[in-house]
């Protein structure tokens, strides 16, 4: 047959590499060209343009041994065309372009940049270099972090040049936007998940080396806790997070209640004599029925109705086996906080960014949970410093922990008096208008949680509106600032803001970024299962469990959140009008109305989408520096925008700008409401609040009051320079003995903290 030649036809790749001729590709090739212009179309139109290339192929090379790739992608372009496949032809077309244009821009432009970034990364400090102080978990001194930066460095630029459209990638560069997380773009990984233990303990896990069973006691419980959170970092660029750490606990705790129960019995009636005359396999089977560890103990009263000294002895194993869970259930929850602050992810170059939410369950096993993760926390690690990881958060609740009659009020306080010391936790408020709304008290699925650094996922247009199982896909932040020096009053072209051009041209690079967004969730909608093992073949995911190696993933990535972010609400009314929100009503009322006109897209963006964007007070961190240094070069110093290192945090009254603490959750609760893919307020304490918990505990209510979602209150903590005990310390250092003013030992101090005598 003609065609037989082309068994023989060998393929000149653009590497010079040779292979043979595989005409499946030539139909995948089109197959993609056509996918990428009808959701639904008839595969019987990609084998005519397929047999029409074959043929085409067969005239023009039938006396040739090799053929170019590039040889073959123009007969395909040329047979579109022919065939009248027009809008896939120029779909193909201009994709061929692009991807020209990247490989030209990606192989001689950014060769000489490679090679500087390269350069610095290899032969420069963390304190040197800022590429290796982006991400606060990595060690960028170290051999795997400097790995892991040089990748970054790499794949940042692939990214750029070769996976999306030009003009995301020049706003980025160009600092009118920033695409978070931008070095992972091409694994297609998505940022956060809060996972939801309570399916992996259910059925045991696999985090890919090896499957994990049930577990059965709480030491078992904490442990694959933590193990879940690191595999799952190892699939993710962003933190995880676990919504209901006292739920999930809860059942390891009864379940080591069970089996000291058992052992105490065991031992107290065979030292008294009794074991013969008790049926022990019937007490084991009364025991494993039990449903809480606190109940009746007439549920035994069968087995010792007959003998005040074996119903003591009931009573002791009881009391002993409560006291043996409650401290099992100390050393889980000290081991988990020591685990999270010690194990790493990603080559062993990264602490997992890790996150807890708890509070609510107010069954005596979730409330054994809280009380010894909260004096764990209050512990400290090994040498008394404050943990780090994971970022706790407790759920305030009225009727649950708030009010002194509620049931777990005296864990809200403890709280309160851990935090006022170790700074951790945080507080959520699921009585907050936004939060509430969801909420179902019948089911813990729907109270609100939190990353650390404030993500929050919970209303869901794809299903059902709960946090378990769902998270961030990727979020981009605007210069909002920028956009504010354009059509203010700050540069002086102007006597009144031109909030008619503000509003057109926020309106044009939210397009802009949505139009980013969705070209990234194309990326992550490409992967497989086998991409995300435990992410996906773990069903850590809404609904993952209903995937099949063969399902597209869009299917329950959906359920993600696709979010636009802001930072400097500040400085860009200082732009605008010359005041900023802390300083007046006017200011105030600009600010929300420009941040709620952001929300408003959002919301049409999810109609028009089906999928959920969500505008996100975005945790500034070294992106708003880099905004302010590139608006600086471009504008000058300007004082009250460009005149400080830092764009404000997301909608915060300023850090420099004095103000109480009422006032400054008056100004930013109503932005809460509108940032639903997350948010957080701060407010910094400048004393000692260990031995003030009331004025603490007022602060988180002031919190309540003003309907925040998520705070955090800071304080000083001090570090002693000889023992490195992190805490409060006053006058004598609780771990080392050493007095306040006493000379530190030259000998002891490292170089850092010797040049900075």
């Amino acid at each position: 047959m003609e065609k037989d030649f082309l068994n023989d036809i060998v393929v000149v790749k653009r590497s010079g590499q040779r292979v043979n001729f595989n005409d499946t590709k030539v139909a995948i090739a089109i197959k993609k060209g056509f996918d990428s212009v009808y959701e639904d179309y008839d595969e019987k139109d990609v084998n005519k343009v397929k047999e029409s290339v074959i043929n085409s192929i067969c005239k023009k090379y039938k006396d040739r041994k090799t053929i170019g790739v590039e040889d073959i992608q123009d007969i395909i372009e040329a047979e579109l065309k022919r065939l009248k496949y027009d809008e896939v032809y120029e779909s193909y077309k201009g994709y061929r372009e692009r991807r020209a244009a990247s490989r030209e821009a990606f192989v001689e432009k950014q060769q000489h940049k490679f090679v500087k970034a390269i350069e610095s990364l290899g032969l420069k400090s963390a304190a040197e270099e800022n590429a290796k102080r982006e991400n606060a978990n990595v060690d960028g001194d170290g051999p795997m972090g400097t790995m892991l930066h040089f990748g970054s460095t790499v794949s940042k630029e692939f990214a750029k040049a070769y996976l999306m459209d030009a003009k995301y990638a020049r706003a980025h560069d160009e600092g009118a936007i920033h695409i978070h997380d931008l070095d992972f773009w091409a694994m297609g990984t998505t940022t956060c998940t809060q996972i939801d233990l309570d399916k992996l303990f259910k059925t045991g896990f696999s985090t890919g080396h090896g499957y994990l069973r049930t577990p059965n006691s709480i030491a078992s419980y904490s442990a694959l806790a933590a193990i879940a959170i690191q595999s799952n970092q190892n699939e993710q660029h962003g933190g995880q997070s676990i919504p209901a750490f006292d739920y999930y606990m809860a059942p390891g705790v009864l379940k080591t209640f069970k089996k000291e129960f058992k052992q105490e019995l065991s031992e107290l009636l065979d030292f008294e004599g009794f074991a013969e005359y008790i049926n022990f396999d019937k007490v084991v089977e009364a025991i494993n029925k039990l449903e809480s560890i606190e109940f009746d103990l007439d549920t035994f009263k069968s087995f010792y109705s007959k003998s005040k000294k074996v119903e003591d002895i009931f009573k002791t194993a009881y009391d002993n086996a409560i006291a043996k869970t409650d401290r099992q259930t100390f050393q889980a929850m000290e081991a988990f906080i020591h685990n999270l602050n010690t194990m790493h992810s990603r080559a062993g170059a990264q602490v997992p960014f890790s996150s807890v939410n708890f509070g609510t369950d107010t069954s005596p096993e979730g409330r054994m949970v809280i009380k010894n993760y909260l004096l764990a926390t209050d512990e400290g690690l090994g040498h008394g410093e404050t943990p780090i990881f994971p970022i706790s958060i407790f759920k305030v609740k009225e009727g649950i922990n708030y009010n002194k009659e509620d049931p777990s009020y005296d864990l809200f306080r403890l709280a309160c008096k851990v935090s006022a010391k170790r700074l951790f936790p945080n507080f959520s408020f699921i009585d907050s208008s936004f939060n509430k709304a969801l909420y179902d008290p019948k089911d813990y699925k729907t109270e609100v949680g939190y990353m650390g650094c404030r993500t929050r996922v919970l209303a869901n247009v794809c299903g059902p509106s709960v946090t378990p199982g769902r998270g961030n896909l990727s979020f981009t932040s605007i210069n909002l600032p920028r956009i504010g020096l354009k059509h203010g009053i700050a540069l002086g072209e102007r006597d009144k803001a031109d909030m008619k051009g503000f509003y057109e041209e926020l309106d044009e690079v939210m397009e802009l970024v949505k139009g980013q967004l969705l070209q990234r969730f194309e990326c992550q909608c490409s992967k497989s299962i086998r991409n995300f093992k435990f992410l996906l073949g773990s069903h850590v995911w809404l609904n993952s469990e209903n995937l099949t190696p063969t399902s597209k993933i869009r299917t329950v990535l959906k359920h993600g959140t696709l979010s636009i972010g802001f930072i400097g609400l500040a400085e860009t009314l200082k732009a605008l009008i010359g005041e900023h929100q802390g300083e007046s009503d006017k200011a105030q009322k600009l600010g929300l109305e420009i941040i709620g006109h952001m929300r408003k897209k959002c919301d049409e963006f999810t109609k028009e989408y089906n999928l959920n964007f969500t505008c996100l007070a975005t945790p500034a961190e070294g992106l708003s520096g880099r905004f302010v240094g590139i608006d600086r070069s471009i504008y000058g110093k300007i004082k009250g925008i460009t005149d400080r290192e830092y764009y404000t945090n997301s909608f915060h009254v300023p850090v420099y700008y004095k103000t109480s603490v009422k006032h400054k959750m008056e100004i930013e609760g109503p932005y809460h409401k509108l940032t639903n893919a997350g948010h957080i307020s701060y407010v910094e304490l400048d004393g000692d609040t260990v031995n003030n918990v009331d004025a603490f505990e007022q602060v988180v209510r002031i919190m309540h009051d003003n309907d925040i979602g998520y705070g955090a209150i800071n304080h000083p903590v001090d570090r002693d320079p000889v023992c490195g005990y992190v805490g409060v310390i006053k006058d004598v250092c609780p771990r080392c003995g050493r007095h306040e003013g006493e000379g530190v030992p030259m000998q002891k101090l490292n170089s850092d903290e010797f040049c900075c005598m």
